[in-house]
């Protein structure tokens, strides 16, 4: 084993490093504080560095097969550096392409500008890590000042900073996220408007695009379900007969009657939806798309809002009025509190269409009116294209929602359940009505 600090167990070592002459480091040298750079050509002298313990390393290409390494003030411009047993007690570790098969990293001030940092056993005591392209294969990951930068990380066995960082960061990083970066950038290039007004256009776009769509072929489903609602009604007394009957010639228990009633009808409902083409999983199709987008383009805004995205700057430039920096939470809570009151309009307005609603309907309306509240301390904390995007959509969807009331729309979807004629002035009656008497 070779170590590059303290003592030496022999007075010549010879340390090999790829790409520099073969650095000797002889016992009986003295110069402290020696700094050990790489020779200007090839022709380099026998001996590069003089004196131990190293302070300072850097310029080497190649830095590989070494048992221990400790001690160094400064290691930086290391192309690669693999094999190394033991890395601790070093200052600065920057500006190393690759950083791989180092079975303790330990002690290191600051470890930035690694392209790759993967095969280390244990990575503890590091003040700052950061602009890390990918760190994997880590077995524990600990005592972590600052944790930036990193793309992608996996494959740690344990992290004790970052628990939760793991499936986060590879959500970020997944291909939904990218191509909504891209369709954002797209938008904000061609358009040639602000990023703020950008992020509106894009939000219209795609709801109108996708989910208005969706939300009207969801009405379709539902107005369908609900006429068969009286047909359902009808055949379920004649099953009911015909089981009584049934039972009686062949001697059924109760619970056997009740078997094949439940088994039939659902039979029979069944064949009623394939009829029809109206299957009530069809009407959640809305749920299963507008869920990904609003996740992928919050995280696609998140991304584009880091210190490391090359649209940082146009982002902290592109907002208007109280928000001027979307890249930073609004400290007005004035984004936040709006979004809150759009996301509790929109439960009222559901709740309204409920004559009658069931005790679980009323108990999933209350989760998502908590859940509405909860979102304005959430929203205060994200950068404001992230606030923006969400009231954006709330308030572009609650303006669906009143569309797709209008009776014309109505009569072109030819919806086959009764419907009011008068749908707002209903709304606007039954809102004051509960609200304001």
């Amino acid at each position: 084993m070779l170590s590059v600090a303290g003592s030496l167990r022999t007075s010549v070592l010879q340390l090999p490093v790829r790409g520099v002459c073969s650095a000797t480091f002889n016992r009986k040298s003295s110069a402290p504080g020696h700094t050990c750079t790489a020779p200007p050509s090839a022709g380099c002298p026998a001996v590069c560095c003089h004196m131990l313990p190293v302070r300072t390393l850097s310029a080497v290409r190649g830095l590989s097969n070494v048992g221990t390494l400790s001690g160094a003030g400064t290691l930086s411009g290391v192309g690669t550096l693999s094999g190394v047993g033991t890395l601790s007690g070093v200052g600065t570790l920057s500006g190393v392409r690759r950083l791989s098969g180092v079975g303790r990293l330990s002690g290191v001030g600051r470890l930035s500008g690694v392209g790759r940092l993967s095969g280390v056993g244990t990575l503890s005591g590091v003040g700052t890590l950061s602009g890390v392209g990918r760190l994997s294969g880590v077995g524990r990951l600990s005592g972590v000042g600052t944790l930036s930068g990193v793309r992608r990380l996996s494959g740690g066995g344990h992290d004790d900073s970052a628990g939760a960082a793991g499936w986060y960061s590879s959500l970020s990083d997944s291909a939904p996220v990218h191509l909504s970066e891209h369709f954002l950038v797209s938008v904000q290039q061609m358009s040639g408007l602000p990023w703020w007004l950008s992020i509106v256009v894009a939000t219209l776009s795609v709801r109108t695009l996708i989910t208005l769509p969706l939300a009207a072929y969801q009405m379709v489903i539902i107005s369908k379900v609900e006429a068969l609602q009286a047909e359902i009604s009808e055949l379920a007394k004649r099953l009911r007969y015909e089981v009584s009957v049934r039972a009686r010639e062949r001697g059924w228990t109760e619970k056997e009657c009740r078997f094949q009633f439940k088994k039939n009808l659902r039979r029979i409902v069944s064949q009623l939806y394939v009829r029809d083409n109206c299957h009530p999983f069809k009407a959640s199709v809305l749920v299963w798309v507008q869920l990904p987008l609003w996740i992928s383009f919050s995280l696609a805004l998140r991304n584009l809002s880091l210190d490391q995205s090359a649209l940082h700057s146009d982002l902290a430039a592109g907002g208007a009025l109280w928000f001027s920096d979307l890249t930073s939470p609004d400290s007005t809570w004035i984004l936040p509190v709006c979004l809150g009151l759009i996301n509790l309009l929109i439960v009222e307005v559901f709740s309204l269409q409920r004559v009658n609603p069931s005790r679980l309907q009323k108990t999933v309306t209350n989760f998502i009116r908590a859940f509405s509240v909860l979102m304005i301390p959430i929203a205060a904390t994200v950068p404001s294209s992230m606030a923006l995007y969400w009231f954006t959509s709330s308030l572009v969807g609650f303006s669906h929602n009143l569309f797709l009331r209008s009776p014309t729309i109505h009569k072109i979807l030819k919806l086959r359940s009764h419907r009011s004629d008068s749908p707002y002035r209903d709304l606007l009656s039954a809102f004051i009505t509960k609200y304001c008497r």
